[in-house]
């Protein structure tokens, strides 16, 4: 591998592992995100009121102060002007006006003693004009009202916030009372405005840091409630793992002990449970291996008392009684029929305690299994489509047990001519080259609710038929000895008719050897 690849692997195994810590930790993040989101509404509502509140109470502070010293000085500088003032003395009197505490601009308008409309400005005359005053402000400056008893003046002070180039001001007018001139006030609110600027901030930074105060309560939150469950999955993947002696440490009395003691409960109960079964298993299997050899020493002394029996059957001498015969037949068949249980027994037991071993050879599969079909006298009824020359490291025996199986149960159960093709499916020594042998007959086929049980124990695919002339577990011990192989073995139905059945063995089952004496050896090491 060059150093660019490994720099690879180790970039996308770094970010593998963020993606599973995100993952791990959604639930966190949720938590921190509600956390946020009710820190965030509360921070921005408070804050918003506050804002409010605030900017209320400081223009209508302002504002009032404002109106009152207007309307004070209107009374004491504009109030005691003549009914007909000159320019001279509006201007005079607007100067006055402006000097007061607030130091708003003031315009005073008046009808001179000619007749004409006059005006003086605090500003001069680019200060504050009549223009500055929104037309409806003047129109209710110089409405005059009815005068009753519920109103006394027929003028009134008015006031309207304006903004012009982003400023905002406060403008108001009133007439004096009894004859005299129109004011006018205007007054900037640009320091309030920066106050509120600066209360805007203040408020923002504030709910920033509710924010982010809130996200860390929320993550130490998360932490103190999160690590027992992060525990607890840790426990539940080794417990899944087998390593059935996992608990976890309780501490406490609040939910997330009870379910700890909850799951340790289960887990000791479960383990229990496992070895109960285990323990049963294995007095299972020594119960069928015992009486296997059990049965054998009999079953030798029977299996020679029906050879002679047998040999008396083919002799031509006539010895045997007639009557006798189909009985002493009978015997020497449910011997032989026996014999082959407690053998299948024997070898079944050997898988299920795993003491089953391979011993390899360099075997030419077309011979191999010519070989087998040649012991059986089979040859009149089995077409072998194999070229010689496939070479494979496989066990011999197993291989013909396999194949006799195969094809024993082709032709009991299916219908001649039994067709054996041998393919290799990949270059002579590549890696994952297999060996593919096909057996297939021309019966009716395997029905469809049976396909997924041929392989089964003593299965019968008729409850009608609970006896047969096999032991029923032909098939089984023969997909047993193609998985030692590292192999398998499929049944299916051809389109042509007949059923199928497929092994698939690798070329060289010698590296499965290996790593099987390497595992024994690390659990004989760890019993030890």
């Amino acid at each position: 591998m060059t150093p660019a690849q490994g720099g690879f692997r180790g970039w996308f195994a770094e970010r593998k592992g963020v993606w599973s810590r995100l993952r791990f930790t959604s639930l966190r993040l949720r938590l921190v995100v509600v956390f946020g989101a009710v820190a965030l509404t509360a921070a921005v509502s408070a804050s918003g009121i506050a804002y409010w509140l605030n900017r209320e109470a400081v223009l209508t502070r302002t504002q009032d102060a404002v109106l009152r010293d207007f309307q004070q000085v209107m009374q004491s500088e504009a109030g005691v002007l003549p009914e007909r003032p000159t320019q001279d003395e509006l201007q005079r009197a607007a100067g006055q006006m402006a000097n007061s505490s607030q130091r708003f601009s003031v315009l005073l308008i008046a009808g001179n003693a000619d007749g004409e409309t006059v005006s003086g400005s605090s500003g001069g005359l680019s200060g504050f004009t009549l223009e500055d005053v929104p037309e409806s402000l003047r129109k209710a400056v110089n409405e005059e009202q009815e005068v009753n008893s519920a109103n006394k003046y027929a003028y009134h002070l008015y006031w309207q916030r304006i903004v012009e180039d982003d400023t905002p001001y406060l403008v108001a007018g009133t007439k004096v009372i009894g004859g005299g001139p129109t004011g006018y006030m205007l007054k900037s609110l640009e320091p309030e405005a920066k106050d509120l600027n600066s209360l805007a901030w203040s408020l923002g930074i504030a709910t920033g840091l509710a924010l982010i105060g809130s996200a860390l309560l929320a993550q130490a939150a998360a932490t103190t409630v999160l690590k027992p469950v992060h525990r607890l999955g840790v426990a539940a993947r080794r417990l899944g793992e087998g390593k059935l002696d996992t608990r976890l440490r309780v501490s406490g009395t609040d939910e997330l002990a009870d379910l700890s003691r909850t799951f340790n409960n289960a887990a000791e109960a479960l383990e229990k449970r496992l070895a109960d079964m285990a323990a049963r298993d294995d007095a299972s299997r020594r119960f069928v291996a015992d009486m296997s050899h059990e049965l054998r020493t009999p079953l030798t002394a029977i299996t020679a008392v029906t050879e002679v029996l047998e040999e008396e059957l083919e002799a031509e001498t006539g010895s045997m009684d007639p009557m006798i015969e189909p009985a002493v037949r009978l015997v020497v068949s449910e011997t032989r029929r026996l014999n082959d249980l407690v053998e299948n027994l024997m070898e079944v037991t050997r898988f299920d305690a795993g003491t089953a071993r391979l011993v390899l050879d360099d075997v030419d599969v077309a011979d191999q299994i010519t070989a087998c079909i040649d012991a059986r006298a089979w040859l009149d009824a089995v077409d072998l489509d194999a070229e010689r020359g496939i070479h494979a490291q496989l066990d011999p025996r197993r291989l013909d047990v396999i194949m006799a199986n195969l094809i024993g149960n082709a032709l009991k159960h299916g219908g001649s001519p039994v067709r054996v093709s041998v393919r290799a499916s990949d270059a002579e020594g590549g890696e994952g080259a297999q060996v593919v042998i096909a057996v297939r007959d021309h019966g009716p086929g395997i029905p469809e609710d049976v396909l997924p049980h041929v392989f089964d124990r003593f299965y019968k695919a008729s409850a009608s038929r609970p006896r047969s002339e096999g032991s029923g577990l032909g098939l089984s011990i023969a997909l047993e000895n193609a998985h030692i192989h590292g192999g398998e073995i499929t049944a299916a139905n051809s389109p042509e008719g007949g059923a199928v059945f497929t092994l698939y063995l690798p070329r060289d089952a010698s590296a499965l050897t290996e790593e099987a004496e390497e595992n024994k050896g690390a659990a004989e090491k760890g019993e030890a």
